[in-house]
């Protein structure tokens, strides 16, 4: 494997973001696959805009930059015009939980056979940290100087009411963690999705260092009541509570190729 999946392209994240650790994880998952008889042509990933897009030119897999919030559809597109392709979507939580919303939703409806993996800092970083819709109440920017008058959506009850039928939560310092759910998550016959939470390192730092705050699940089937219980842990407002992590949902149901006739080989 050329470079083992790894491109000559200069790497210019903040040193020590969470981003770089969050590459290594999705590098390390998909050669593992690799190695267990996936294909790397049948590898296609699709980036967001935002500084978690830059994980595009890090791997050396064939795939689409896409628009602001359009990463969904763009992957959804791939996965049309040829279903056979593992398709990945790399979102930040400003794009996927902003402008991308309504892709969320509908997907999770759809459940085309793909994952999604959204970073999550709770800010807009790459343009200088504005806030998203997972920011907590009260969070000051230079557009919200009096700070934001809304609470924080919840990711994770929106995936559980969407439909979405694998849905899990890592934390992004955590590599080999990280790097087994995403790969459980391309496994996953639906759509998988997967919050990655990170500390951004120069903006939003107030909800940094949540470590204490952590704990992974055990593997086990979940009814949807239990999964929304364990959302409710955590409201991503405030740094109190317990951020479960692992694989808090997961079920089998026809995908969005079985269903329809046109999409089967």
């Amino acid at each position: 494997m050329a470079q083992e999946l790894r491109t000559d392209a200069k790497v210019t994240w903040c040193p020590g973001c969470p981003n770089h650790v969050i590459l290594e994880s999705a590098r390390r998952a998909f050669l593992n696959l690799i190695k267990q008889g996936y294909k790397k042509e049948n590898f296609a990933i699709v980036a967001g805009i935002g500084c978690h897009a830059k994980i595009f030119d890090y791997l050396d897999l064939s795939g689409f930059y896409g628009l602001h919030g359009r990463t969904l559809p763009t992957a959804m597109g791939i996965k049309l015009g040829n279903p056979n392709l593992n398709v990945i979507a790399f979102a930040g939580d400003g794009d996927c939980y902003s402008e991308g919303m309504e892709h969320f939703i509908h997907t999770g409806r759809f459940n085309p056979n793909m994952t999604l993996l959204v970073h999550d800092n709770q800010s807009f970083s790459l343009t200088t940290g504005q806030g998203t819709p997972t920011s907590q109440f009260g969070f000051k920017s230079k557009v919200e100087p009096f700070g934001k008058f809304t609470f924080p959506l919840n990711p994770v009850k929106l995936a559980l009411t969407s439909g979405v039928s694998f849905v899990a939560r890592t934390n992004a310092r955590d590599l080999d963690f990280t790097a087994q759910i995403i790969e459980k998550a391309v496994k996953h016959s639906g759509f998988s999705y997967v919050e990655i939470l990170q500390d951004c390192l120069i903006f939003n730092t107030e909800m940094n260092n949540r470590d204490e705050m952590m704990y992974k699940l055990e593997d086990k089937e979940r009814t949807l009541k239990e999964a929304a219980e364990i959302a409710d842990e955590w409201d991503y407002n405030e740094k109190k509570g317990k951020i479960a992590l692992g694989i808090i949902f997961q079920e089998k149901r026809k995908t969005m190729e079985e269903q329809w006739p046109q999409l089967q080989n």
